[in-house]
């Protein structure tokens, strides 16, 4: 069982799993990223952090492409500087929001995701996608360096390889983005759901609190030195242990059964 509450932008499902499905539903325009499609995953991304049954979070799109980037015809129309800091300001204020969520978030990724639409792929914690997508920080082809792209483009792929996507705006291929990090999974088409379903049921099958809380030490410590890296790991597996999810399971495999949580994630 599933409810849906649908945008003209952005629809968005949840099911009785807690499994939460945002899809940008602009497919005429290459669902870009418009001002009004950015403060609405905002408004959606907010719920989901709001509700505490959540477990996953899919993002998808309808058409032939994940994400063309931003609305460069809406950004020709304003050409002020307050207006381009706002609008970077915003977009990034949502990519963080992605990273602050308590929940893994997978892309679910077809077409094209190019600029700040391959942004979004590599600023989510999973990505599965289709064999012939194709993905690119091209901004340099109309003379802007994807710079806000370029944060979790280089904390996803080696320096010298998100570089010289960011310079030439030349695009890689599925299998090539899988090879350097930016996606965990390349599928033929038909298989984008069901690969999609795979990941998603693997995380249901593991304590929500321990992800939680692994996500939030995952980011934060990368970005410490390494003895500030080891001492955070070291207070968050010590608070982790002291969850009754880890104490279930570590007395369930000394009992060599299942842990009562994961009996309780069966559909």
């Amino acid at each position: 069982m599933s409810t849906t509450t649908d945008s003209d932008l952005v629809l968005h499902a949840v099911d009785a799993r807690g499994v939460h499905r945002l899809t940008l539903n602009q497919p005429k325009a290459f669902n870009v990223l418009s001002e009004a499609v950015l403060t609405e995953l905002q408004r959606q991304i907010a719920r989901i952090a709001d509700d505490a049954q959540a477990r996953v979070l899919v993002i998808g799109a309808v058409g032939k492409a994940f994400c063309a980037g931003h609305d460069l015809k809406q950004m020709k129309a304003n050409p002020r500087l307050d207006y381009y800091q706002d609008l970077f300001g915003q977009c990034s204020r949502m990519m963080l929001s992605l990273l602050k969520l308590p929940v893994p978030v997978i892309a679910r990724v077809q077409g094209v995701a190019a600029a700040a639409g391959c942004q979004l792929v590599a600023q989510c914690d999973l990505a599965v996608a289709v064999d012939s997508t194709r993905f690119g920080v091209n901004g340099i082809d109309v003379g802007l360096f994807c710079g806000t792209p370029s944060v979790p483009l280089v904390r996803n792929m080696q320096p010298k390889q998100a570089m010289e996507m960011l310079l030439t705006g030349g695009f890689i291929s599925a299998p090539e983005a899988r090879a350097r990090g930016l996606v965990n999974r390349v599928v033929p088409e038909d298989q984008l759901d069901a690969a999609v379903e795979d990941m998603v049921s693997a995380i249901l099958a593991k304590p929500r609190e321990a992800i939680a809380i692994g996500k939030q030490l995952f980011y934060q410590q990368r970005e410490l030195g390494i003895e500030g890296a080891y001492q955070l790991a070291n207070q968050t597996m010590a608070c982790n242990m002291m969850y009754d999810v880890a104490q279930e399971g570590v007395q369930a495999f000394i009992e060599k059964r299942e842990p009562a949580w994961r009996k309780s994630t069966t559909p």
